[in-house]
């Protein structure tokens, strides 16, 4: 047995003992029947990959002594052998038989949502959401999901490029119809703070298509809620303001391209757990979190010609920041954006 218990994964007293050997033939007899025969030996591979790991590399022989920090061990040992989208592929197969072992007390419930997926391309600051890929969400949620939650979190975000934890922050209060604009306030004494701090306090102008669905998704469907501190959280669980990570899996399971139409990566939604459950969308290769919504949103404003200033103080980020990370324009773009300023001097 490993001598080295993690303490993160031995938070409970009530876990049964279980060998990796034995949870996945337990694995895999619960998922005859559920996935596909291709999918089952792909996965069941995979798995077994990560049983022989923890037998032959860390001696583990009991599913309790399996942390988060285990499983980052193993992906540091085999990434440099894998593409980064395979890997992120093999880590949320690892993190989905986890979630199983948590539902017959193998493995602490936090094991599993404490596993974070590798990028998929390897470039988190390029990885952004395209004006087709958010037109056609946008579109589609506006005709069949209007002022959902999803469709106000999506037309806020691609509208206003507001940051994940921003969002995070908003009050219902925060929505002033009236003016046709947003509030952000650095409320850190009432567990709301900002990336930036007073820095990030700001007015954000809204359209009034996007002001009418926020109006219409709180009167209708947002959850009637206040958080610990007394406030009306604009986005909100039944327990009280959504987290950050809630937030992240809200995007990636509405910008996942199944959702829509078509799946283009070749896969039968009935045979995907990212089509299937919310909580495995980060899954999908084509789904994103809020950030990559933001980087896309910040391109367009900048291919419509809105000034840098302009964007940079909507956005609350340095020109510098802007250029460096968020801009995805192409020089060519830009060149002849540059040659529209200037032909008439």
């Amino acid at each position: 047995m490993s001598t080295e218990l993690d303490t993160e994964a031995a938070t409970r007293t009530d876990l049964e003992p279980l060998t990796p050997e034995e949870a996945a033939r337990l694995w895999a007899e619960s998922k005859m029947d559920e996935l596909a025969d291709a999918t089952l030996e792909l996965q069941r591979n995979q798995i077994h990959a990560f049983v022989d790991w923890l037998e032959t590399t860390t001696d583990t022989d009991d599913m309790r002594e399996v942390s988060a920090r285990t499983v980052h061990r193993f992906k540091l040992d085999i990434k440099s052998d894998l593409a980064q989208s395979t890997l992120s592929q093999r880590i949320g197969i690892v993190r989905r038989f986890l979630r199983f072992c948590v539902s017959i007390d193998a493995v602490d419930p936090s094991v599993p949502e404490r596993v974070e997926l590798p990028k998929r391309d390897g470039e988190a600051r390029t990885e952004m959401l395209d004006s087709e890929q958010a037109e056609s969400a946008l579109s589609y949620l506006r005709k069949y999901a209007y002022a959902s939650r999803e469709h106000a979190l999506l037309a806020l975000c691609w509208h206003t490029a507001i940051r994940t934890g921003t969002l995070r922050a908003l009050d219902v209060s925060d929505v002033e119809e009236a003016n046709n604009r947003l509030r952000v306030r650095h409320r850190p004494e009432t567990d709301t703070p900002l990336k930036n701090k007073d820095t990030a306090e700001r007015y954000i102008a809204l359209s009034e298509d996007v002001t009418e669905v926020l109006r219409d998704y709180i009167q209708q469907n947002r959850t009637a809620v206040t958080d610990d501190h007394g406030r009306k959280p604009l986005f909100a669980t039944e327990n009280g303001r959504a987290p950050v990570k809630t937030l992240r899996r809200w995007f990636q399971t509405m910008t996942r391209p199944c959702a829509l139409g078509d799946c283009p990566h070749g896969r039968d939604p009935s045979d995907c757990d990212a089509a299937r459950r919310q909580r495995d969308a980060s899954d999908c290769p084509s789904s994103v979190s809020g950030h990559p919504i933001r980087r896309g949103s910040i391109t367009r404003h900048l291919r419509e010609d809105i000034p840098e200033k302009v964007v940079s103080d909507r956005c609350n980020v340095s020109p510098d920041i802007l250029d460096r990370h968020y801009d995805r324009r192409s020089e060519d773009e830009k060149a002849e954006q540059r040659r529209q300023h200037l032909d008439n001097l």
